[in-house]
């Protein structure tokens, strides 16, 4: 991903204002992902998540911050029997027209994570979530109702953007070439709410200036503010990845070194309810 710039925002940003930056974001959005220009989620982020997630096969899972399916749809040819929600009716919009010219069985639904009032109790078997958690003004409610949501020894997998890392004054030192060869953390504590805007850098340079940039609301946590929220609403804490690229992942696509030397872009999570 490319950050270029951000706007900080004094007020709390509500699901409301979530909701309508990613309809706004959702054709572009849609159309990139699809021609796998997010090549961070192709070649780093997925690979790893998948690892960690396993076999799902013949259970029943809610894929919580859906987006316009493209996981989903991964997770359904995995022989999962998948439900997909998302804040964004563009963008489940997308997803549904997705399932009509290739039918996977997925439930596609417009819904916050924080209120799934949709589904009774202990309705999953496992919940799955990518890049969506860490975009919600209220992580503990939507923590609360995937709880809720989840049957006994459930499994719960999210991914997010690595709090440690990808701070408000995340940024690169160059060398006397232009590398970007050193990581610069700071901001680690700030609670100051912002939309940042930018393109996936992979897309190709003539496409990234004739579309405006994604507009994406930044909701600061720390790691605690991740784990503690997970331990108090009762979950087990079983595994965290740090996606590492490999050599070989870096020889193919070179963009992943600083990725495989700096520090980790995200930050996967495995719990289970009891």
């Amino acid at each position: 991903m490319n950050t270029h710039r951000s706007k900080s925002n004094p007020e709390t940003i509500t699901e409301g204002e979530v909701s309508r930056h990613w309809d706004d974001n959702a054709d572009v959005w849609t159309e990139h992902v699809r021609k796998g220009w997010d090549t961070f989620r192709e070649h780093l982020n997925n690979p790893a998540f998948l690892k960690l997630v396993g076999n799902l096969k013949g259970k029943t899972v809610l894929d919580a911050g859906c987006g316009e399916g493209y996981n989903t749809r991964i997770f359904a040819r995995m022989g999962a029997k998948m439900t997909g929600i998302d804040i964004s009716p563009r963008l489940i919009e997308h997803a549904r027209q997705a399932e009509k010219r290739e039918p996977l069985g997925i439930r596609y639904e417009t819904a916050s994570f924080t209120n799934l009032s949709i589904f009774r109790d202990e309705s999953f078997d496992t919940v799955v979530s990518t890049m969506a958690l860490m975009d919600s003004p209220d992580f503990d409610k939507g923590v609360a109702e995937i709880y809720r949501l989840l049957k006994k020894n459930g499994d719960f997998f999210f991914s997010v953007s690595h709090p440690c890392f990808m701070t408000r004054g995340f940024g690169w030192v160059t060398d006397r070439q232009n590398n970007q060869e050193k990581l610069t953390v700071s901001g680690y504590f700030s609670k100051t709410q912002r939309v940042e805007h930018w393109q996936f850098s992979q897309a190709p340079e003539e496409i990234k200036k004739q579309v405006e940039q994604f507009a994406i609301p930044v909701f600061p946590r720390t790691l605690a503010e991740y784990i503690n929220p997970l331990v108090s609403t009762g979950f087990v804490l079983k595994k965290m990845v740090e996606p590492r690229p490999s050599a070989a992942d870096c020889r193919e696509h070179p963009y992943l070194q600083k990725w495989r030397d700096a520090g980790s872009l995200f930050l996967h999570i495995h719990c289970v309810k009891p």
